[in-house]
């Protein structure tokens, strides 16, 4: 494991009711009630928050891998993120798929760039080797 020399942001949260409550940042800037996956409640789930911040992440990623290679990214680029919840043998498992669109970029270039990403994301460090993870060109 790499051990971090040098922290530049701590996102804190207070959350209460797990799946069924609420979720506030120390900041004020995030709000959020909260609801189970499936379910006709009001809120959101983690695996969308998970999947909005990995993709908003990855597209950070993109920028970086693109910049070292002296490449302007287009700026109708995009990444869905699907993250499962799901059992195995009774045990609760995530796994997830990042479509990504790099409209214009030819396709070899956009794999490289989309490969990079992935070695750059701290999201997908975070998942390698953990959870089943599938990233395609759309």
């Amino acid at each position: 494991m790499t051990v971090m020399q040098n922290v530049l942001y701590t996102g804190k949260t207070h959350t209460t009711g797990g799946r069924n409550g609420e979720s506030r940042s120390s900041d004020g800037r995030l709000d959020i009630q909260l609801s189970p996956p499936g379910s006709s409640g009001a809120g959101t789930n983690p695996e969308q928050l998970f999947a909005a911040g990995w993709s908003a992440c990855f597209i950070g990623a993109m920028g970086k891998a693109a910049q070292a290679r002296d490449v302007t990214l287009p700026a109708d680029l995009a990444v869905d993120a699907e993250v499962d919840l799901g059992t195995t043998e009774g045990a609760y498992l995530l796994q997830a798929r990042l479509n990504v669109s790099l409209p214009g970029v030819p396709r070899g270039l956009a794999r490289e760039l989309v490969d990079a990403a992935h070695t750059l994301c701290p999201y997908s460090k975070a998942t390698r080797g953990n959870i089943g993870v599938e990233i395609k060109l759309v």
